[in-house]
């Protein structure tokens, strides 16, 4: 038996696009909507044409899609107005887009109040904007703005907008949850009464996230038997989101069984495309949590746990990490055991013998490090880079000899208050001394500058190293300015590949560099770069 089909709208670029802060420029549609397409998304809603500049020219220059359909968001005609003489339905309609989806309203208060019309005549309105945008276009969807609500509070009425855009000829009709406050039996429930009028296969799913049920919500539905999912990557939506597809994908296929236009070959970029949407378009580290995709969803720390993982995965871990393009992550840490150790240096290719005397050394030295303050559970290059280091496998790419760092705040010639910061590090490199000095924005920034002057002449590889996230925290409190401060540094390599190094210290600088130092060198490692002689 054919496994059945669903059908994945994505709707990043408009309903993303009002999350709080964010504001995609036409490139970084052009980017989101490239990679939504290389996945196997069915449909890219790109926007609303006539609503707005940027949309305006993003339909203008329309991406080159080879599997999705492009897809314009609108609204049915206002009242009043014909569909041939509504300029902001034609924009729509007659945009580069290949599908249009139009939103009405579907609950009766919004119709009396907000639209002030008759119901009568909304369901016209529905009818003639949906029958227009099939007939220039050969698909319409129709987004059936508040349905949960407003078939709690007139189920007739309600039934009848839906059923009037289904029968003018939409592929879709699309329930919507537009304030999320609708919970999964009731959705489920819904879905199946509507179904009765409705073939199920012509419906589909619109959910906010609003009780952090978008998720389930859009699950309960394709229970009932949707066959038409709408999401965004990573969840973004505004106020609390929306439902999240990156969390419904493999859902949907690996544990549903369903097949979509993403291929399994396809779901393993899954874990690339959620970090890079987040790295490389919302500026913004990954969650670490998040399923299926996030640093810790395949994460096992305690010691018997690690063990029965190694001998039997399935027992942890929900599905194959390598499924979505995750990878099992052993965590050390104060709880960690021989095992988690052992564990730990064989996913990174490390194989020692068991009863290798520096073992239960390392074990000693992970718990009495993180009694002092670190963390090397949220730290793994600097775990692997104290590991090697212990076991003999890490050359002397460099020594540093001393470092100091100045901060100057003065009013500059303009009459700007300023802070400026400039680092001087000296370091041997075989037999050569480099002294290097750098002005940054900020004491790490400077000291990272001035140890790349000293090291980019022999080590160029260095280069595509950048840092992209540095967090602080106090760890002795009631110790107030005295306290000791742990730094975490996460960086990212030019194939997207990303690490975390950490430092304690009592001075936040010292730190910084400790951290900044182990990223360095884990980067030289990995490159399996030669020390200079």
């Amino acid at each position: 038996m054919m496994p059945e089909r669903i059908y994945i709208f994505d709707t990043t670029l408009r309903d993303g696009a009002q999350s709080q802060g964010t504001d995609f420029s036409v490139a970084d549609k052009q980017a989101i909507a490239r990679e939504l397409d290389r996945i196997g998304i069915d449909y890219i809603e790109g926007g609303w044409p006539g609503a707005n500049p940027t949309d305006d020219a993003f339909f203008a220059d329309r991406p080159v899609l080879s599997h999705a359909r492009f897809t314009a968001f609108g609204m049915t005609k206002r009242a009043g107005r014909s569909v041939e003489n509504d300029p902001g339905l034609s924009a729509v309609v007659n945009s580069s887009a290949d599908t249009i989806c139009l939103f009405g309203k579907t609950w009766d208060f919004h119709v009396d109040i907000a639209l002030g019309i008759g119901r009568d005549e909304n369901i016209t309105g529905i009818r003639e904007s949906i029958a227009a945008a099939h007939d220039r276009k050969g698909e319409a969807i129709f987004d059936c703005e508040h349905f949960f609500d407003g078939y709690k509070a007139n189920p007739d009425y309600a039934l009848e907008c839906a059923v009037a855009a289904y029968e003018a000829g939409a592929r879709w009709v699309v329930l919507c949850d537009t304030n999320g406050g609708t919970l999964p039996d009731e959705v489920e429930a819904i879905v199946r009464e509507v179904a009765a009028r409705i073939p199920a296969d012509r419906l589909g799913i619109h959910a906010h996230n609003d009780t952090e049920n978008a998720v389930a919500n859009t699950l309960a539905a394709v229970r009932a038997g949707v066959r038409h999912v709408q999401g965004t990557l990573n969840g973004l939506g505004e106020r609390c989101g929306n439902a999240n597809l990156v969390s419904l994908l493999p859902t949907l296929m690996v544990k549903m069984g369903f097949e979509s236009g993403v291929t399994p070959e396809k779901l393993a970029r899954l874990t690339h495309l959620s970090r890079w949407f987040d790295e490389h378009v919302m500026n913004r580290a990954p969650q670490r949590n998040a399923a299926y995709v996030g640093e810790s969803a395949f994460a096992h720390k305690g010691g018997v746990h690690v063990s029965a993982v190694e001998k039997a995965p399935e027992t942890y871990e929900h599905i194959d990490p390598t499924l979505v393009g995750n990878k099992r992550h052993i965590v050390v840490s104060d709880q960690a055991g021989r095992s988690n150790v052992l564990a730990r240096l064989r996913s990174v290719g490390v194989e020692v013998d068991p009863q290798h005397a520096n073992i239960s050394k390392l074990v000693a030295l992970v718990k009495q490090r993180e009694f002092d303050g670190y963390a090397y559970d949220g730290a793994e290059a600097s775990f692997e880079m104290l590991a090697r280091r212990l076991l003999g496998q890490v050359p002397d790419y460099f020594e540093l000899k001393r470092f100091s760092v100045t901060d100057e705040r003065r009013f500059n010639a303009r009459g700007e208050l300023v802070t400026e910061s400039e680092a001087t590090v000296k370091v041997r490199l075989g037999r050569e001394m480099r002294h290097t000095v750098a002005d940054g924005n900020g004491p790490v920034n400077a000291i990272d500058l001035a140890l790349r002057k000293a090291l980019l002449d022999f080590y160029p590889q260095l280069e595509g190293l950048r840092l992209v996230d540095y967090r602080v925290r106090i760890m002795r409190e009631t110790q107030a300015t005295g306290a000791t401060t742990r730094v975490h540094i996460d960086s990212v390599n030019g194939d997207g590949d990303r690490w975390t190094t950490v430092g304690v210290s009592t001075n936040i600088i010292d730190a910084s560099f400790d951290a900044l130092l182990d990223s360095f060198t884990y980067k030289l490692f990995r490159d399996q770069a030669s020390a200079v002689t």
